[in-house]
């Protein structure tokens, strides 16, 4: 068998390119084998926390030169970033936990990075957002990923309401200081009755993840004051699907009646509506009988 080590050996890993890497959400063996492998090559690493980066790196043995590039020096910190890929280097863009990017800086640095004509590889990894989709279940079929909402409650409660009727289940983080605000928050917006799932310190010791309805959220919150600690992924279902009433194109149909027949009607009423054609005649159908009805009185 292969060694794992010797994988990523023989690929490609171009000069004068970011690389962006992600690393793991809090199990620090979520680290891929293709990240360690990068994360040796390049000449340096530009991280959100120089810091945490290095602690972490140190954790796999690796030791680099790092440069700062978080939320209030990204376009800035692009500029040194840029003058490096310049000079030939590999550089690797990494956040404090998870895919750069991904409600953490890194997305205006590829920006600037690809309009200055360096190449931007991505190197998939660990992600709270996948990660929670993972275990959510069936309901969650399609989804729309918000992140962190607006801090101040009437711009949290005008983007809550955005989303009233949205369809695809809805993503969004948390922080522990306002969990219990913003499961609250969202049981007001969307009502009680859709399905939650609260997954909390994804992939560390005290990893938790829990179902219930909107309304039972806070409650469940409540139940142990260790359940409002850590970071939170939160789920929530999104808008049931609206069902057309029965004479939705009711007018439509009337006036295409008066030169067609049922079924030629209710055939161009379906490519004009988007419409079930079945439906359509069903109701055109109806709609002639009782016309005709009304013509013999």
């Amino acid at each position: 068998m292969t060694p794992l080590s010797e994988l990523a050996l023989g690929q490609q890993f171009p000069a004068g390119a970011l690389y962006i890497v992600a690393t793991p959400i809090g199990n620090v063996a979520d680290i891929t084998v293709r990240a360690l492998h990068v994360l040796g090559l390049v000449d340096r690493v530009a991280a959100e926390d120089t810091r945490n980066t290095s602690q972490l790196l140190s954790r796999y043995g690796i030791s680099k030169p790092t440069i700062a590039v978080h939320e209030h020096n990204e376009r800035s910190a692009a500029e040194h970033v840029i003058a490096h890929l310049r000079h030939g280097e590999r550089i690797a863009c990494v956040s404090d936990a998870g895919t750069p990017g991904i409600s953490d800086p890194g997305a205006k640095l590829v920006d600037a990075v690809r309009e200055a004509g360096f190449p931007v590889i991505p190197l998939p990894g660990a992600s709270a957002l996948t990660t929670a989709l993972s275990v959510a279940g069936a309901w969650v079929h399609t989804f729309s990923f918000i992140g962190f909402l607006a801090t101040k409650p009437k711009q949290r409660d005008t983007q809550l309401q955005s989303l009233l009727t949205h369809t695809p289940a809805l993503v969004f983080y948390e922080a522990p200081h306002r969990i219990v605000e913003t499961v609250q928050a969202l049981g007001r917006a969307f009502g009680g009755e859709r399905r939650l799932l609260i997954a909390r310190e994804l992939t560390k010791l005290h990893e938790c993840i829990h179902c219930c309805t909107l309304a039972e959220g806070p409650t469940w919150l409540a139940g142990d004051a260790n359940r409002q600690r850590g970071e939170f992924v939160l789920v929530v279902e999104g808008a049931p699907q609206q069902e057309a009433a029965d004479d939705a194109h009711d007018a439509l149909l009337a006036t295409l009646l008066e030169e067609l027949s049922v079924s030629s009607a209710a055939r161009l009423a379906a490519t004009l509506t988007g419409a079930s054609r079945n439906a359509l005649y069903t109701r055109a159908l109806a709609m002639d009988k009782a016309r005709a009805e009304k013509a013999r009185e």
